[in-house]
């Protein structure tokens, strides 16, 4: 009987962690689907779209350049000046090195690099560090960190 019960709460540990490590997988590759949809959209020139993968809240905060911006509105401005006001473009993007590191069921903190291809064959680059949250729409950025050259 005592072996029964050995065997019994084995299975069940395995269980769980079988569980447990594929909610993270699942999580991990949710959250490289919407990054992946970033890069397309932003490929598009749809700043929309790319938005998307952002909370759209006014607790959204976003550092670049030792500066902070705070909300969705605010990250969406930022990107239209940056990118798509006179003289400026987008460019194509890639993003590449993405480490995500799940920190919760519902939180995932992403280290990457991001890499920008323009007409004149600049090449803008930089590291980025996100924080997600996991949302009933799905997994939104709720803070982001980049600092590039």
């Amino acid at each position: 009987m005592r072996n029964l019960f050995l065997l019994l709460g084995a299975v069940a540990m395995l269980a769980i962690f079988t569980l447990a490590q594929d909610t993270g997988e699942a999580s991990r590759a949710a959250i490289r689907t919407v990054i992946q949809d970033q890069q397309s959209a932003w490929n598009r020139h749809d700043l929309e779209a790319f938005m998307a993968g952002y909370w759209n809240s006014a607790d959204l905060t976003f550092f670049s350049a030792a500066h902070e911006f705070k909300g969705w509105q605010a990250a969406l401005d930022r990107y239209k000046n940056n990118y798509q006001s006179a003289g400026h473009e987008m460019g194509k993007l890639e993003f590449r090195n993405l480490q995500i590191e799940m920190l919760g069921r519902d939180s995932a903190f992403v280290r990457g690099e991001f890499h920008l291809t323009m007409s004149d064959g600049k090449t803008p680059h930089g590291l980025f560090t996100l924080v997600f949250r996991k949302f009933p729409e799905g997994w939104k950025i709720v803070h982001d960190h980049s600092a590039g050259e």
